[in-house]
């Protein structure tokens, strides 16, 4: 495979989006796996995969698709050649080139000469390199809906970092234009393909703690830059190879400041979500599972140490109410980051912990408590000798064969897999709520029809954002 590169300029972004618009609206996309009528990649084939975003977590879903042997990455895309990652949970380097040179290395000794094509600009990469079947998106969080819809129009299966988008708004475009194109989707919660997610539904759902209304669930992630506490950073050069221009994206430009790249922007409300848009679709999603907990009716939030204008709190504390559910009562519920936690449920002994490394959850029940390790871990009775006692249910829910192999083998035709976008798009929604909420200082009263937060109009604004000239979603409507 010859490589090719972008200078990010070779394609005009309105042509792009106005070639895929027609494209969508004619019917003439014909990937390689559709050639047969399926929509989908034969079970004996390798899914040729594009990585979108090339930073740390693109480099742990390569090396989580390494595992298998049916996933063969054949591009890249990333306006970032090089990132250095040290300082931060990741270590070592990533970005374009390097995950190119880490791929070619590893199918060097099946295919000697083995080539990735590498490109600065997505939308490039997707109208040059026919043969991709699916695309991986780990971008910053303020692209993936503009990856994840232009891919999707364009037939590509589409497996996307949590959360799902940037806002409310984008989250029920990405859903429906998934529900659409009939592709096969996934969103990187992968503790929800554990078996202790299940776990957890069956024994609350076997009455193990018998009604539950109230819910905690918390992260002790905080922001990432401990330089900058508010304000939009001074301007620094540019380094080299890194376009700046493509990694802001839909946004509006802005000075370069290296506080933004790499993973520090999660603490910039334009391109990221903050703690608990990091953390909330892995520790919220048992509770949406089990207790069905779709549409809050009510969201507030109070930020540590005050709300800037352009960069998140340091923590943050959000309520949501839910209104009861068939024969589930109203729940209330609440999460924590930057250190906050819930207060320690009276009669635990000492080896009664809550959740685990700094995330979890816990259920309060009428008959008892119930708390998982973060990324919806296995599930514990407390105080520990009411777990003891405790039988278990037998199994009921169908276990998972691993987060990217089930959307793997829905890309190969199989089942759905089971945090694909229609269920991503409202785990994510849940948590973006409570970033508006936020961003807001006041309590939401939440239309969920009607997208709407009915006594607070300001909230429009982030519910929907805007997008730059050429960067808008290619919704096809």
């Amino acid at each position: 495979m010859k490589q090719q590169t972008s200078t990010g300029k070779d394609v005009s972004r309105r042509r792009f989006i106005g070639n895929t618009a027609a494209a969508v609206a004619g019917f003439t996309f014909v990937p390689r796996h559709v050639l047969g009528g399926s929509g989908h990649v034969p079970p004996s084939d390798k899914v040729n995969i594009a990585i979108i975003g090339c930073g740390g977590q693109g480099r742990t879903n390569l090396r989580s698709l390494n595992r298998y042997p049916d996933a063969q990455v054949i591009a890249l895309a990333d306006p970032a050649e090089s990132l250095n990652l040290d300082g931060f949970y990741y270590k070592g380097t990533a970005g374009r080139l390097s995950l190119k040179a880490e791929i070619e290395n590893r199918y060097a000794a099946a295919t000697p000469g083995y080539k990735v094509a590498d490109y600065e600009d997505f939308r490039v990469m997707l109208e040059k390199e026919k043969a991709i079947d699916a695309i991986l998106c780990t971008t910053p969080d303020h692209a993936h809906a503009v990856v994840c819809v232009t891919a999707m129009r364009l037939g590509k299966h589409v497996y996307c970092e949590k959360p799902l988008t940037h806002n409310v708004w984008e989250a029920r475009q990405v859903a429906r234009v998934a529900k659409e194109t009939g592709v096969a989707t996934q969103m990187g919660n992968q503790g929800h393909s554990g078996d202790g997610i299940r776990q957890t539904c069956e024994w609350i759902w076997d009455g193990a703690i018998g009604d539950v209304r109230e819910v905690h669930a918390w992260t002790g992630a905080t922001r990432w830059s401990k330089k900058y506490t508010g304000g939009v950073p001074p301007e620094e050069p540019v380094p080299q190879g890194l376009n700046w221009d493509l990694w802001l994206g839909p946004r509006e430009p802005r000075p370069y400041n290296s506080v933004y790249v790499p993973v520090s922007w999660r603490d910039f409300w334009d391109f990221g979500t903050a703690p608990i848009g990091d953390f909330f679709c892995h520790n919220f999603d048992p509770a949406l599972w089990a207790l069905d907990l779709r549409e809050p009716v009510s969201i507030e939030a109070h930020g540590a140490g005050g709300v800037d204008s352009y960069m998140a709190p340091v923590g943050g504390l959000y309520t949501y109410h839910f209104a009861p559910r068939g024969k589930m009562p109203a729940v209330k519920f609440t999460w924590y980051d930057g250190g906050l936690m819930p207060a320690r449920p009276e009669g635990l002994g000492e080896s009664d912990q809550l959740g685990a490394g700094g995330n979890g959850i816990l259920f309060v029940g009428d008959k008892g408590l119930l708390t998982c390790p973060g990324w919806a871990g296995p599930p514990r009775l407390l105080p520990a000798s009411r777990d003891a006692e405790y039988k278990r249910p037998p199994e009921t829910l169908p276990r998972s064969n691993g987060h990217h192999r089930d959307w793997l083998d829905a890309c190969k035709g199989g089942k759905p897999a089971s945090a694909n976008f229609e269920y991503g798009a409202v785990l994510t929604e849940i948590g973006l709520l409570g970033l508006v909420a936020m961003r807001v200082q006041k309590v939401m009263d939440w239309d969920a029809k009607a997208m709407k937060a009915t006594n607070v109009p300001e909230a429009d604004q982030y519910l929907k954002e805007t997008y730059r000239p050429g960067w808008e979603l290619p919704l096809g409507v």
